[in-house]
């Protein structure tokens, strides 16, 4: 949905950012501007910064940063559509309606009536576990320790012994039976017509990241099959995309998931302080869940139970997590089966213990692997010697790889030489790249790249500009926003120097230029690169005049390899000559 720039700019400047996020995060002031710990990753001492004068944000540690939309679309995984109509919402400012086709707006008829069901039937089930025909279900759920707050934190309900108790509950509200059976709450069948799918079950409502239920898992009182019943896919509710209780974890801001199998383990681990478990839906762990996973963490726990299937279900989501760019540990449940047992005989600290020792995936797989060879025999332990090499082939990095082979050599008492001969006669007949050779000597420093070296002047020079605008005048004597190369960079340049020109200055505007969460991040970066601290002002009219300077040189420069391709490029470059020449003769000072 696309809202005028104007509209967007009023709901913006009605909602003060230090407002909007002090309603999420606690914030001191300090001199100009508000501090915080950072919400977007876990940190001890705050490096998240708000200015009310810039209306932006911004995060030295995590480099997240934007405007108030910005925020509330990372914060609250909205589009951009929807934090804008939130805050219009907070602020009182009517938005236009949104225009469909007659198709769309039927679908978006459908799917909200379906949450609509989905809640209704999970206020049903919340307060039947809390009367006397729950009675079962509550003595089940209390026996597995969970108290009240945690029961009500996550909605927990019963579904009773009556075959269709809900069905017409649910009609007294109002639902249509095809919708009642399209949401999966309901069956059909000649006999006994439409009939409730869940009963006899402790009910566990499945939300999405935003809260809405969107689906149910039923445990069945006793031993009927089968043990869970889950509801069917629908319109809203895909198994593979989402996962049992992210709609707490993505807010724990801890910097790992910790992926359990079942919803009692998550529900155990929320109560005791894990409020970052997570668990599959009835089903084996997906790539899209792991996709849904890397835009909040960039590391999986593995809890899964310590049996033949649980280690199975391990090994299968560290091959997912990998595929996925995810770095994923395995934490050790033994002696016990799963998170829940642990926790309940050796407490919480316990289990923390367990996750700071978590196992390098890839040493978990080779652990298990280890299970099927005899190493007392020699010819075992070299079957299993090969069996490593075709595993280390699978780095594709051959610098990652090369990591790996010394740390197995280590902990194997592998020779590390006899190691890498066994990996790259296994890569040559399979066709993969043999590893590098180490070098016996020599120490890497970390440099900059020329890209990063032809960013950072400009990026200097946006920032000092947004920090003390009254630079402008003189800045722009020189440099035109043609001359930031970056594209990105080229965009906010023109838009802030259009605004100093006429007397605005509004840098938080020109963020919301961007709709892409990303493109913000970055443009908010422009506005907080951090300036050198510069005692006199001799020291800061040189800093800036090299920092003119190199902008103009690095646009001189990029011209110039582009003189035949781009019409412009020889203007660029005429001008950018000149500039230069009389840069090195001008002494730029900050005196008004």
């Amino acid at each position: 949905m696309y809202y005028p720039d104007e509209l967007v700019e009023e709901v913006r400047m009605k909602n003060d950012i230090v407002d909007v996020i002090s309603g999420y995060v606690r914030l001191q002031k300090k001199g100009a501007n508000h501090f915080g710990l950072c919400p977007f990753h876990n940190e001890k001492s705050p490096s998240f910064s708000v200015s009310g004068g810039k209306q932006m944000y911004y995060c030295f540690g995590c480099g997240a940063g934007g405007n108030v939309f910005t925020f509330v679309m990372n914060y609250e995984n909205y589009t951009f559509a929807e934090a804008v109509k939130m805050l219009a919402d907070r602020a009182g400012v009517d938005l236009p309606e949104m225009e469909y086709s007659e198709e769309v707006r039927k679908k978006e008829g459908r799917r909200t009536r379906l949450l609509e069901v989905n809640k209704a039937a999970a206020t049903y089930f919340y307060y039947q576990l809390r009367s006397p025909k729950g009675e079962a279900g509550y003595r089940y759920l209390a026996g597995r320790a969970l108290d009240k707050e945690t029961m009500h934190k996550f909605g927990l309900g019963f579904a009773c012994m009556s075959g269709n108790s809900l069905v017409q509950y649910l009609r007294s509200k109002g639902y249509a039976d095809d919708l009642i059976q399209e949401a999966g709450l309901a069956g059909f069948d000649e006999r006994y017509g439409l009939h409730d799918k869940f009963w006899n079950r402790v009910m566990f409502p499945i939300q999405d990241i935003n809260h809405r239920v969107i689906g149910f898992g039923g445990r069945v009182m006793g031993d009927a099959k089968p043990k869970y019943l889950n509801s069917p896919e629908t319109m809203i509710f895909d198994k593979s995309r989402n996962l049992y209780g992210l709609n707490f974890a993505r807010t724990s801001r801890q910097n790992n998931v910790i992926l359990c199998e079942g919803y009692m383990d998550v529900i155990a681990m929320h109560q005791a302080g894990f409020t970052q478990a997570v668990a599959s839906l009835g089903t084996a762990f997906t790539s899209g869940q792991a996709s849904l996973l890397k835009r909040y963490v960039k590391e999986a726990l593995l809890a899964y139970d310590s049996d033949g299937a649980g280690v199975k279900a391990a090994l299968r989501a560290i091959g997912i997590l990998k595929e996925t760019g995810l770095n994923g540990r395995v934490i050790r449940m033994e002696p016990y089966k799963d998170p829940d047992e642990f926790i309940k005989n050796l407490g919480a600290e316990a289990f923390r213990e367990r996750m700071e020792q978590a196992e390098n995936s890839f040493f978990f797989e080779l652990r298990m692997m280890e299970r099927d060879y005899n190493l007392e025999d020699p010819e075992g332990k070299t079957s299993f010697h090969r069996e490593i090499a075709k595993k280390l082939c699978g780095f594709s990095e051959e610098v990652e790889r090369d990591n790996y082979m010394q740390a197995v050599a280590e902990r194997y008492r592998i020779g590390y030489e006899n190691l890498k001969k066994l990996v790259v006669s296994y890569a040559a007949r399979t066709g993969l790249a043999a590893p590098v050779t180490r070098p016996k000597s020599g120490l890497s420093r970390k440099q900059n790249t020329p890209e990063e070296n032809r960013k950072k002047p400009q990026r200097l020079l946006l920032t000092w500009i947004t920090e003390e605008p009254g630079v402008y005048p003189k800045v722009a004597k020189y440099v035109t926003p043609e001359d930031f190369t970056e594209e990105l960079y080229r965009k906010v340049a023109e838009r802030l120097f259009e605004g100093l020109s006429r007397g605005e200055y509004n840098p938080a505007a020109l963020i919301s230029m961007f709709t892409d969460e990303e493109e913000q991040r970055e443009a908010a970066a422009l506005f907080n690169t951090k300036l050198a601290r510069l005692e006199t002002k001799q020291e800061r009219e040189k800093a800036l005049h090299d920092i003119v300077y190199a902008v103009k040189k690095n646009s001189y420069e990029y011209y110039s390899g582009r003189l035949g391709a781009e019409v412009n490029a020889i203007n660029q470059v005429i001008a950018g000559k000149k500039a230069l020449e009389e840069l090195s003769k001008t002494h730029i000072s900050l005196d008004e």
